[in-house]
């Protein structure tokens, strides 16, 4: 049970997560890689996401019975297989010719959600007809007008997404200093013109769409339990944790750091769903031991993703669910209901976090 496909040719060919990251380095371009596991300017975001989760040690409980552990969660009152899902990344045709398409169809066939970023490839329509029995929800990026809102609400809609999300720490698009030293500039002047609607996004813009559309609202990058109060009443469905994995504003706060103020300040009134920085299975453990409904994950998949296409996307949730199932188990507890506070406790981290910290036996050196 602990890993179900440890067995089958991807399980044999990866038994780890770091070996799939590694086998994405082998493939991907520095440029490429840089962009994946990058953030903004000193990086200290990015570091601090790691960080924070590294300073929460596990307490583990003994003599319980633990012979049947269940690691499923939900989301929207509905089941997933764990309480996890694939994140939106923008741009992640550069890492698998499918894009969005081919992890729609891994997050499918494992059995999570995907949420699909309206910058990536192929697009809302083509990537919801590659995996059409798989959960979907769509978020946005404001390009253009309120109607060129409502347009794409009512395409995701008829496309069969579950939610509608708006990714609202962007406001400015932020200066990724490993993408520039690499001269990597995938942005005109007409996106920047474009993005001057991401900018005048409002909570008025927020009230607008509830008055308008009935398709479930998620905020993303919500860091403050007052803009989670905010959220909760203006009625959205989720309150989407995240700093956008250090890719944003340099200087905040580790994710993990926020997320037990904001699940107080929700107080219940909607979904907590939190990213940035989440790697491993005691991450998740982390998450939802202080409140959280689900955790995206971003650079892991995609480590999959660049590594062997929409089977190493699966084998990263295999791989996952292992951690988790074998953590869980350790911990004294069978499903995630029975976690609460009292299993973790501030400790000091034992690793300097990085890049790849997370994954201490993967080597990389940044090559020029």
């Amino acid at each position: 049970m602990a890993d179900r496909q440890a067995n089958s040719e991807t399980g044999k060919t990866y038994l780890t997560l770091h070996e799939l990251a590694r086998a994405a380095r082998e493939k991907l371009s520095i440029e490429n890689w840089d962009y994946l596991v990058g953030g903004t300017e000193t990086e200290t975001t990015l570091l601090r996401n790691r960080q924070a989760l590294d300073a929460i040690a596990l307490q583990p409980r003994v003599l319980r019975d633990v012979s049947h552990i269940d690691t499923s969660g939900r989301l929207f009152g509905r089941p997933m297989r764990l309480p996890v899902l694939l994140a939106p990344v923008g741009g992640i045709a550069s890492f698998d010719p499918g894009g969005t398409a081919t992890a729609a169809q891994a997050a499918a066939e494992f059995g999570v959600p995907i949420m699909v970023s309206s910058v990536s490839k192929p697009g809302l329509e083509p990537t919801a007809a590659a995996a059409a029995t798989g959960r979907k929800l769509f978020q946005l990026y404001v390009r253009g007008d309120e109607a060129w809102t409502d347009d794409k609400v009512r395409r995701a809609k008829a496309a069969g997404y579950e939610a509608f999300c708006f990714t609202v720490d962007s406001a400015i698009y932020s200066r990724r200093e490993r993408d520039l030293d690499r001269r990597v500039i995938k942005r005109t002047l007409a996106d920047v013109e474009e993005e001057l609607f991401q900018a005048g996004l409002t909570w008025d813009h927020i009230k607008r769409y509830k008055d308008r559309h009935d398709l479930p609202l998620i905020l993303k990058g919500i860091a403050t339990p007052e803009d989670a109060d905010l959220a909760c009443r203006h009625g959205v469905a989720a309150v989407y944790v995240s700093n956008h994995g250090g890719r944003q504003l340099d200087h905040g706060l580790g994710a993990i750091d926020v997320l037990p103020d904001i699940v107080a300040a929700v107080a219940g009134r909607a979904e907590v769903i939190v990213d940035s920085g989440f790697i491993r299975g005691t991450d998740i453990i982390k998450a939802l031991a202080l409140g959280a409904d689900a955790v995206g994950i971003g650079r892991a998949y995609v480590y999959g993703l660049a590594a062997a296409g929409r089977v190493g996307v699966v084998r990263v949730l295999e791989l996952l669910e292992a951690e988790i199932w074998t953590s869980l188990g350790l911990l004294g507890v069978t499903r995630f209901a029975e976690l609460d506070k009292s299993y973790l406790r501030k400790a000091t981290p034992a690793l300097m976090p990085g890049l790849t910290s997370a994954l201490p036996l993967l080597d990389l050196d940044r090559k020029a």
